[in-house]
């Protein structure tokens, strides 16, 4: 009669090596993404509109289909956080461009900051940015 013996060493490295590639496919981390301005200086008034890119840090491509669920503009930088603005999304005319339609009543810094979901990743965005409005 003829005895087989399965080393156990080569078949352990088989499936640690089927378990990596498993977790081989790793979605980005929401740190991996972030909102940037397309313009920081602003006419100062009525009808300002706000464009902002939402970028994938890792390629630098832009990231559509976003949901901004959280927004607000106010002059936090000049030392204002209580003085605010309204502002409403407006649609996109590009993918991964996001755009807002708010009121600069002063010149000067104020601050964007949104909230955001993206599509298949786990986790919220926030990012604030600073733009200018000028006269």
């Amino acid at each position: 009669m003829t005895t087989f013996h399965i080393k156990r060493a080569p078949m352990a490295a088989l499936m640690a090596a089927l378990s990596v590639s498993a977790v081989s496919t790793v979605r980005a981390d929401i740190a991996d993404y972030e909102f940037r301005l397309v313009q920081t200086n602003l006419k100062q008034g009525d009808g300002a509109m706000v464009s902002v890119r939402l970028v994938d840090k890792r390629t630098g491509k832009e990231v559509p289909d976003a949901v901004i669920f959280a927004m607000r503009i106010d002059m936090a930088p000049d030392g204002m956080p209580t003085m605010t603005a309204p502002i409403e999304a407006l649609p996109s005319t590009e993918p991964g461009i996001y755009r807002f339609k708010t009121n600069l009543t002063m010149e000067g810094g104020w601050q964007l900051s949104l909230g955001a979901k993206i599509q298949g990743e786990t986790g919220t965005l926030q990012n604030k940015l600073i733009l200018r409005a000028v006269p």
